[in-house]
């Protein structure tokens, strides 16, 4: 184990040709630690240093060794525990985890977890850890992992482990099988809690995944001792990647596409605590009537509400075997606050788009070779679909600015001042003052002034509303969450707009500094500036794809007209792909 500054790696490579050079490896040759990586060595080792050097642009971390696959045989051989922002100071967001300790809880629990994919952090956000699972093993693999690992995998989505010989619920094992699962499943707990883990989403359309009659898997939420009862569970049922050659087969368009929720094997209901639902305007008791688009993006918006909860618990994300529909929504979650400025905000769209490439999926062990084979993209869908995320909606931005509002405004409201009294230091009306400064502990390059509004009564707002409402500026005001009765200066967040002869609108820009709550690295942006990151990442994306993999070819339909997603590669991305068309 060795803290990395990782300031020193040396780049595998630049933009476009090194996420082409990571599409082709990895479309290639399957990733195992235990095998070495399985594909040439020395480019793991290039990726995984690029990696390392991305991880070290915005963050101080340790690595968790697993050179050889000992921790575990298809994560990364390099496991990243970040720990606070890079450069940051002490007072701000800093993970409390000790990775000698973490290693030791890890290597102690990994058996409670389908194929050992123990509970692992992988993305830190306002000092919580987002991690990531596989689901609970069930008996026969924790009594037979070694001579039947794999037997009934077969490739296929989200793949169990071993098939039990005997049924948990065979009274003549029970004593025993009651013992090794507190034993087993105590060391997973507490994992979680050290990792202060409190949100465990499980994924799964099944309670129990069954082969042959048999539970192979089981879950949290069908727990007989009721083990993870102080936890909030949530089970939100979603697709494994078998639905994905649908999507596939339907021309890429995944609008429309409805799973098939009346089949045998599903029944696990979706189950959400209505405290975390009531802000989301979500009628959850339609989601299986839901496409594949509004399920993905319902559940992302989910995701995004409860980490940005004003607790300090972490969640976890799984599935079963955790390297599908898991590094799905991790990298959707990744993806979209990096785009809000919130992590890594140094990294460009294209080292991002490499990032999440090689780490979420690549190196925790995507099934990329054989997904392709049988037409489940369920990878492609992933960064084709950030198209469908790019509104303010699905910001973690938006419900902090929600959280910031002074008593009796809207941000609609608060978003609606004169243009000609913008930038006014004396008055906003006569019921408004308006005080501005400059930050004396700015960091950086970056300045930026506080804004105080004092209504003055419920009166004054209606009529400043209604003074208000013909000229709306795009103005955004943020706090820190202090004395209610004064607004303080220190580290608040405007944004200015650029006025347009052309249109009413105005383009947003933040101007942020630094106070002793914030991350001093993050960038908050616009919803402009979001829209416009997530487009260069899916693009970027979509030409290296088209160069590298490609898309297969739907047949072709009575009218003969190529795909709409195959014909945007060609007229729009101007490639094509060499399987493709």
């Amino acid at each position: 184990m060795a803290a990395a500054a990782a300031r020193g790696c040396p780049p595998a490579g630049s933009g476009d040709r090194s996420l082409a050079e990571l599409l082709l490896e990895f479309s290639r040759a399957q990733y195992r630690a235990k095998d070495g990586g399985g594909v040439a060595a020395a480019k793991v080792e290039r990726i995984e240093r690029r990696c390392l050097e991305l991880f070290g642009r915005d963050y101080r971390y340790s690595v968790i060794p697993n050179v050889h696959g000992e921790v575990c045989a298809h994560y990364p051989r390099h496991i990243v525990l970040l720990e606070r922002d890079a450069g940051a100071s002490r007072d701000s967001y800093e993970s409390t985890v000790q990775v000698g300790k973490l290693q030791d809880l890890i290597n102690r629990s990994k058996m409670a977890r389908c194929r050992g994919r123990f509970v692992c952090p992988v993305i830190l956000y306002k000092g919580k850890h987002i991690c990531r699972s596989a689901t609970l093993a069930g008996w026969g693999e924790l009594y037979g992992r070694t001579g039947y690992n794999y037997i009934f995998s077969g490739g296929c989505d989200d793949a169990w482990a071993d098939a039990e010989d005997i049924s948990e619920e065979d009274s003549a094992f029970r004593n025993a099988d009651s013992q090794l699962f507190d034993k087993v499943r105590g060391h997973d707990i507490k994992l979680l809690r050290y990792l202060s883990v409190r949100y465990i989403c499980d994924l799964m359309v099944e309670n129990k995944k069954v082969k042959f009659g048999l539970n192979v898997t089981s879950s949290e939420k069908v727990d007989k001792a009721q083990r993870y009862a102080d936890f909030t569970l949530l089970s939100i049922p979603y697709p494994g990647c078998e639905f994905f050659k649908d999507y596939k087969d339907r021309d890429y368009t995944a609008e429309g596409l409805i799973f098939n929720w009346k089949q045998d094997y599903v029944d696990a209901p979706l189950n959400i605590p209505v405290s975390l639902t009531q802000s989301l305007n979500i009628d959850w008791s339609e989601y299986q009537s839901w496409d594949l688009v509004q399920q993905t993006q319902n559940y992302l918006k989910l995701l995004i509400s409860i980490i940005n909860s004003d607790d300090d618990s972490g969640l976890l994300v799984h599935c079963i075997s955790g390297w599908d529909r898991t590094p799905l929504f991790i990298s959707l979650l990744r993806l979209s606050l990096w785009a809000d400025g919130l992590i890594h905000a140094s990294l460009e769209p294209s080292e991002i788009l490499y990032l999440t490439v090689a780490y979420d999926w690549f190196l925790f062990g995507h099934m990329l070779v054989d997904r392709l084979s049988k037409g489940e993209e369920i990878f492609f869908f992933c960064f084709n679909f950030l198209k469908h995320i790019t509104s303010e909606e699905f910001s973690a931005l938006k419900s902090q600015r929600r959280k910031s509002l002074p008593p009796g405004f809207t941000l609609e409201e608060i978003c609606m001042l004169k243009q000609k009294d913008r930038g006014s230091t004396t008055s906003l009306s006569s019921d408004f003052s308006l005080g501005m400064e400059s930050s004396p502990g700015a960091a950086g390059s970056f300045t930026y002034e506080a804004v105080e509004l004092m209504p003055a009564g419920a009166q004054a707002q209606a009529a400043w509303r209604k003074s208000c409402a013909s000229s709306p500026q795009a103005v955004l005001w943020s706090r820190a969450q202090q004395s209610e009765d004064r607004l303080p200066s220190t580290g608040m967040v405007e944004v200015k707009s650029s006025s347009s002869s052309s249109s009413t609108h105005s383009d947003n820009f933040l101007r942020i500094g630094s106070s002793p709550l914030e991350v001093p690295r993050s960038r908050l942006v616009s919803a402009s500036d979001r829209e416009s990151r997530l487009e260069e990442v899916r693009s970027a994306f979509l030409a290296s794809y088209s160069r590298t993999i490609g898309l297969k070819a739907v047949p072709p339909s009575p009218s003969g007209a190529i795909g709409g997603l195959l014909e945007q590669f060609v007229r729009g991305v101007g490639l094509r792909g060499s399987s493709t068309l």
